[in-house]
């Protein structure tokens, strides 16, 4: 263990890397998503904003992606990466490449709890002549909140298995840490102690939004 003593001041970092490209990838990838989601929902047969185009397109565009490996994903986009930060390679690129794969994961997420809220509420704001943002906005989002906050949750543990596997090519985190002064080492232990951290940063994580859910719902 002396020797993990050593390097207590980068696995501090590691974890502070691996907070970093989760919660700036649950931002970006819960923005992207949503608005990816309600146009699923929007454009469908028979929803507020009907157009059978825009809803295919759409629909092949987020089943080509989701089902691509995050590994290979990261590598498939580095050129676009590079474009666009200038590298790859550290946080910055590893957050990129996460958040552009999970808003497609996020996206399906919410067309599906948008399609479990209560047609009848879409309706009577219909009828009562709301535009589409409105009742995008003010009824389906409200009505679905609890459900949403849920879904949300689930992506959050999806970001820390990614950003985890983004140590493997140079996202740096903690699957780096463990990669490199782990595996590489031959010294499992630091492996399980990064495993155990990995653990508490989901628990509190989902502790946390089943809580905000429960609380949302309860209203």
């Amino acid at each position: 263990m002396t020797g993990f003593l050593n390097d207590l001041p980068t696995f501090y970092t590691a974890i502070w890397q691996t907070l970093v490209m989760v919660f700036a990838a649950l931002v970006v990838s819960g923005a992207l998503g949503l608005g990816i989601g309600i146009l699923l929902y929007a454009t469908a047969p028979g929803r507020l904003l009907e157009n059978r185009a825009a809803n295919v397109v759409t629909n092949v565009v987020v089943n080509i992606v989701r089902p691509v490996p995050f590994i290979i994903f990261i590598a498939a986009i580095a050129p676009l990466t590079v474009k666009v930060l200038g590298t790859y390679l550290f946080v910055q690129g590893a957050a990129f490449a996460i958040s552009l794969a999970a808003a497609f994961a996020v996206s399906r997420i919410v067309e599906q709890n948008l399609v479990a809220v209560d047609p009848g509420v879409v309706e009577a704001a219909r009828a009562m002549g709301a535009s589409p943002a409105r009742i995008i906005f003010t009824v389906l989002i409200p009505e679905g909140l609890g459900p949403l906050i849920l879904g949300y949750t689930f992506v959050y543990v999806a970001l820390v298995d990614m950003s985890a596997q983004a140590g493997a090519v140079g996202g740096g985190g903690l699957g780096d840490f463990a990669i490199q002064y782990g595996l590489n080492r031959f010294n499992y232990p630091i492996i399980y102690i990064t495993v155990a951290v990995i653990i508490v940063i989901v628990q509190l994580g989902q502790f946390f939004g089943n809580w905000l859910a429960r609380r949302v719902m309860r209203r």
